[in-house]
């Protein structure tokens, strides 16, 4: 690595590096789509057990088996940039929003495949923390957040590197304070996306909700 390189120009690159990975799993899933749709798990013998004389067997194959191994250089990448975003958060705490916004935005829980093609069963996200108070007239409030809300990101936070301690959802608060902070949000049946701006109130703190680790129940 060159010397001088700066931690946001490193973020850069790896978020550029995840776009092109993208793209080619989105290429190679419309491959899939082009043959009938058949997706990752689709058969490709008939009934009598014979090769699918109405899709490209082979090319399907060939396809599936990219998307494996780029899936797999996806998720390598995705460890890269959330380590570096923390170092990042770290280093600067309102200079750069939109760099932080952009990584923070990546999904990494989501049930679609990178590049937009559903091609992937991805186990559901688990819940990091639990509103159970909301306050009124806060930017919890604003932001639409309810008690009995399961945060499932939280920033840059999610199930895969929060570390079981609410000071690190407090850090990164601290750290965003005036700046949108991306959530992914369980309610009920439903997974939300809010933007929560933390600032100061007329309450305490900078949210005006009172969060909680989730039960054990909940981490499935």
């Amino acid at each position: 690595m060159a010397a001088g390189t700066t931690t946001k120009e490193r973020l850069e690159r790896l978020i550029n590096a995840k776009n092109q990975l993208e793209a080619q799993i989105n290429r190679n899933g419309q491959i899939l789509a082009a043959n009938d749709n058949v997706g990752m798990s689709g058969p490709l013998v008939d009934p009598e057990g014979f090769p699918r004389n109405d899709i490209d067997v082979y090319q399907v194959r060939l396809a599936r088996q990219t998307i494996i191994c780029l899936q797999n250089d996806h998720k390598e990448l995705m460890n890269q940039i959330q380590t570096l975003l923390n170092q990042y958060h770290s280093e600067i705490a309102t200079t750069d929003p939109e760099l932080v916004n952009r990584a923070s935005a990546l999904d990494l829980d989501s049930d679609r495949s990178p590049g937009g093609a559903n091609i992937t069963n991805r186990a559901p996200a688990r819940a990091i923390v639990v509103v159970n108070l909301v306050s009124p007239d806060s930017p919890a409030e604003r932001a639409g957040l309810c008690a009995g809300d399961a945060i499932l990101r939280f920033g840059s936070i999610n199930s895969d590197n929060f570390k079981g301690d609410l000071a690190q959802i407090g850090e990164l608060v601290r750290n965003m304070q005036s700046q949108n902070v991306q959530l992914k949000v369980k309610r009920a049946e439903q997974q939300l996306d809010l933007i929560l701006v933390p600032k100061t109130w007329s309450g305490r703190g900078l949210l005006g909700c009172n969060i909680v680790l989730p039960p054990e129940a909940m981490d499935h």
